[in-house]
């Protein structure tokens, strides 16, 4: 286990914690000052409102559906909780209350080496962080218990266990990948799962997500957003996308390391094919892969039934500025068919596009209009890239020709 020999340095940080210790546990003050962070208010966390807990962290709404909510923030480096610099805050709400806590520290994507010469600085950082976290929480609740946690050979963690009142906080630091903290209902890291989803009932789920505008646009609702932050995370960020639409719950950080993410960023589509796949079977879902060119009629077979897809391309990023501009006038066009004519133009240029293949990426389509010609796209990168309008000779000539689909 990466992290199996960090207990050894326990000793003098539990000298300065030992106030903490208690027959029953430590109190929600000590527990307070042990993250460094006003978590708890009480000795239930999952009672609480997420806005509210989410306020008293300030840290950002970054999605918000009719059941599921989420809060991220990326701190900087001033910030330290139980004792080490997080990179990714993360609140995961459900039906307005806090369903999961996710503190990323040391990783391969958020670290860069400040020295060029030494690549695997971020390797000794994450090791680092492991041994104080691991000290900050014995000094308080006591030595951890070793379990594994997760679902798939590629997405399993080994971690660190420690219970409180129902809450149990997982330690993950798999070698060479991240540092997470991990906060969830006992219940849950005991393995009790939500009944799964019959097939029929999520067919009509997904359908009932399918909006219909007035101006011609079919679009997908209830899409969670994910910020991937400044690192080339939009492949594993786009799959936890898809699927927590879908109700599989995903972490973009450990999807990135079933996908082989290369430090910084950079995902293979066949290794995350493969990762990913193996949690979309376990889930009773099949993954489609599909290749070839798009047309609103090719997109209109998935967004129809309400799936999302994954879509790799290569950005232009001439195009993509162009697409704020566009998608803003078009939500403001009064008149249809003078936005149609300044189309043509558009279309016409797409011929002359040239892409870089070093710009590989992914996103996905989330809509379509087949009277304009136009598809919907949605980036990883906050609300603001939630939907987006590109014209199909666009779409085909930045594709890389490939696309996914989780379907039921």
């Amino acid at each position: 286990m990466a992290h199996r020999f960090l207990l050894g340095n326990v000793l003098a940080c539990g000298l300065a914690l030992a106030g903490f210790a208690r027959a029953d546990g430590p109190d929600v003050a000590a527990l307070n000052q042990a993250f460094g962070s006003p978590l708890w208010q009480d000795e239930n966390l999952w009672d609480d409102e997420d806005a509210a807990v989410a306020e008293r962290l300030q840290w950002p709404e970054e999605s918000r559906t009719t059941q599921a909510s989420s809060f991220r923030r990326y701190a900087g480096p001033e910030v330290r909780l139980v004792g080490a610099r997080p990179y990714s805050l993360a609140l995961y709400g459900k039906d307005g209350r806090v369903e999961q806590i996710s503190m990323v520290f040391a990783n391969k994507g958020d670290v860069t080496p400040a020295d060029p010469r030494r690549p695997d600085d971020y390797k000794r950082q994450i090791a680092g962080d492991a041994r104080q976290i691991a000290a900050t929480l014995t000094a308080v609740l006591g030595p951890p218990r070793a379990e594994q946690f997760g679902e798939g050979s590629k997405t399993r963690e080994r971690v660190d266990r420690w219970d409180w009142k129902g809450h149990t906080i997982l330690l993950a630091a798999p070698r060479g990948e991240y540092v997470a903290v991990r906060i969830v209902p006992t219940s849950a890291a005991d393995g009790e799962l939500a009944p799964r989803v019959p097939d029929a009932t999520l067919r009509a789920t997904l359908k009932q997500r399918v909006e219909h505008r007035a101006n011609g646009d079919v679009v997908l609702r209830e899409i969670p957003m994910v910020n991937q932050g400044p690192k080339g995370y939009c492949v594993p960020a786009t799959w936890e996308r898809v699927l927590r639409y879908l109700g599989i719950p995903a972490d973009m950080y450990v999807l990135a390391m079933a996908g082989q993410t290369q430090a910084g960023g950079g995902t293979t589509i066949a290794a995350m094919m493969l990762g990913a796949g193996e949690v979309v079977r376990r889930n009773g879902r099949r993954l489609i892969n599909g290749t070839g060119k798009l047309s609103t009629r090719s997109v209109a077979k998935y967004i129809d039934d309400g799936l999302p897809i994954i879509w790799a391309l290569f950005v232009d990023p001439a195009t993509d500025r162009d697409l704020f501009r566009r998608t803003s006038e078009r939500s403001q066009a009064a008149d249809w068919a003078g936005y149609l004519d300044a189309l043509k133009p558009i279309r016409k240029a797409a011929a002359k596009i040239r892409i870089s293949r070093a710009n590989g990426h992914v996103c996905m389509i989330i809509g379509y209009n087949a009277q304009t010609d136009e598809l919907a796209i949605s980036d990883s990168w906050g609300p603001q890239f939630a939907e987006r309008w590109i014209t199909v000779e666009e779409a085909n000539a930045i594709s890389q020709g490939q696309f996914n689909v989780v379907n039921w």
